[in-house]
């Protein structure tokens, strides 16, 4: 650790939260509109940024290229896939959130189904949140800055010193986002984040490539596609982290709770100034993973080339940025990946704070409290989970299979039951409240015993798949047997204006078709003609982007051409 890392470290970090400060002086934060939902306000933009930011983290960037160190390029399905979830939110799911004008998914379950469900998927989602992934999120992160910065070294202590002193940093400055500014300051700082991550983050295949072709990029993206190229195959085996059979089934269910029915994400989406603007969020998102390769498992690729002898496999993102950034960037790039760890650490925060408020607090023990009370009982329950979170934290030092696949399995025990008893309520509206507890119940024992106390030998994401299916069959003989009294509805609570972007179902198309181009593009390393497949769909896609450019540009001059006319009468 040296002067300038320092320096360029604690100069963006205090940057983004001058500009965060500056941005919130004079937004309401005290009631419960502005500060679980922002308002009500964020724009396109803005969710895009805030939704990547929170997804993006060092569970991520340690995990994944992790994984990619260990099994090649098809662990970006975890990433790649969730354009599909992320079309479903755009076209399926965000019109129902916001018709009803819901602050929680909880909201629409107790809606749908009755109060005592909506207790159950809160507890599951809290408990979940406090002992499984923040801890993760705060132990991933401190793993990284502390290779990064060499701070056992530099401070004369121990490496599992370190990591706590580090876990107790991030989780302190993720307090103060999360319990203080709310929802508007996580997407404020999200924005400004993002952007350094961006940044930053292609930086590290730049100059990791660079180090591989000793001096030369281009030398390096030679030795990276002819040197074990088979490791770049999108397109997972049997005995790949993704088989692709598993991405097709049950990791399109993982990513559509996480994308589509996790408070923490959805959140953001809820929080739309309209339908549009969420729609177009959704969908700017999506185009923004197709980056994830570059930048979340491609760095996991070159450090095999570059060291193959790594201790743990986990260790590989913070070794190739030890190894390869440019001195005075680290600094920066600290700062960037403190952000986004932060980001993530709030994001769920606020979010966990928003369930037990709005949920637990306010159904069971206090049904009268007022707003600004339900704000303070936020404030203090997140103060409380975010105590938890950094004592668990450290502790998660010796994940089995990876620190990404654990935490993906381990969220696997609720995330499934959950995203049925959703979508059986969107589309079955006579199905009781009974069949939802008996779906979760289910979903919930059936996936512990099959994936941890029966070796069935199946991968977690088909044990996943297999659990929907049996639940909606389950939830269907229930409908069947014992129906609602009167069909479910939905009715417009008049939250936000309710006009949908008019391109979603074309833009949508052009998002599946570029996820399609990238597996595509990359599968032909594993030995599959499909580099004309790519092309054919790069095509349309530019086709599709020219096509929305040039309808943007005349929907602009025709609102133009109105205000005149308006203006001349």
């Amino acid at each position: 650790m040296n002067t300038l890392q320092l320096v360029s470290f604690f100069a963006f970090t205090l940057l983004v939260a001058i500009i965060t400060w500056w941005k919130l002086r004079k937004d309401d934060t005290q009631s419960q509109q502005g500060y679980f939902l922002a308002g009500r306000s964020l724009k396109a933009p803005v969710i895009a940024a805030s939704l990547m930011l929170t997804n993006l983290s060092t569970e991520q960037l340690v995990g994944l290229s992790g994984q990619a160190y260990k099994s090649g390029m098809s662990v970006m399905a975890w990433e790649v896939i969730s354009a599909i979830p992320l079309i479903f939110l755009a076209l399926i799911f965000l019109p129902k959130y916001l018709q009803r004008g819901i602050a929680t998914i909880p909201d629409f379950i107790e809606e749908r189904y009755d109060k005592t469900t909506r207790i159950v998927v809160d507890c599951c989602f809290l408990i979940a949140t406090g002992i499984c992934f923040l801890p993760i999120v705060l132990y991933s992160g401190a793993l990284a800055l502390n290779s990064l910065f060499h701070v056992g070294e530099s401070l004369g202590i121990t490496e599992n010193a370190a990591i706590w002193g580090m876990v107790i940093l991030l989780g302190f400055a993720g307090m103060m986002y999360a319990v203080i500014g709310g929802l508007k300051a996580i997407a404020v700082a999200d924005v400004i984040n993002g952007i350094g991550l961006v940044i930053g983050g292609l930086m590290v295949p730049i100059f990791g490539l660079m180090a591989m072709g000793q001096g030369s990029f281009l030398r390096g993206v030679e030795q990276l596609t002819t040197v074990h190229s088979e490791k770049l195959n999108s397109i997972g085996g049997s005995s790949d982290p993704v088989p692709i059979g598993a991405a097709l089934t049950g990791l399109i269910l993982v990513n559509t709770f996480y994308w589509c029915t996790n408070q923490g994400i959805v959140q953001r989406t809820l929080a739309s100034k309209s339908l549009s603007e969420g729609q177009k969020g959704a969908l700017l998102t999506a185009v923004l993973k197709m980056l994830d390769p570059l930048i979340l498992v491609l760095p996991g690729l070159i450090a095999f080339h570059l060291f193959q002898s790594l201790p743990k496999a986990d260790m590989a993102y913070p070794a190739l940025v030890n190894a390869v950034m440019p001195t005075p960037l680290v600094g920066f790039f600290g700062a960037v990946l403190f952000g986004a760890i932060i980001s993530t650490f709030n994001g769920f925060l606020n979010s966990a704070s928003t369930l037990f408020s709005l949920g637990i607090y306010s159904r069971l023990i206090n049904p009268n409290a007022e707003s600004q009370k339900q704000v303070t009982v936020g404030r203090w329950f997140g103060l409380g989970l975010a105590l938890v979170s950094v004592l668990v934290a450290p502790w998660i030092a010796n994940a089995p299979e990876g620190l990404y696949s654990w935490m993906k399995q381990l969220n696997g025990i609720y995330n499934v039951p959950l995203v049925t008893i959703v979508i059986m309520g969107f589309f079955f509206p006579r199905i009781p409240a009974l069949a939802a507890k008996a779906a979760l119940l289910f979903g919930i024992v059936s996936y512990i015993v099959i994936n941890y106390l029966v070796d069935f030998d199946f991968h977690f994401l088909y044990v996943l798949f297999i659990t929907f299916c049996i639940n909606v069959v389950l939830m269907l003989i229930l409908g069947w047997w014992k129906p609602r009294e009167t069909a479910f509805r939905f009715n417009d609570a008049f939250a936000v204006d309710m006009q949908p972007w008019r391109h979603t179902k074309i833009a949508a198309v052009g998002v599946l078709l570029g996820m399609i181009g990238v597996y595509a593009g990359l599968a032909q390393f594993g030995g599959y003609p499909t580099k004309w497949l790519a092309v054919a769909c790069y095509a349309v896609v530019v086709g599709i982007v020219g096509y929305l450019i040039y309808s943007g540009r005349c929907a602009k001059r025709a609102a133009s051409k109105l205000a005149c006319d308006v203006k001349e009468k």
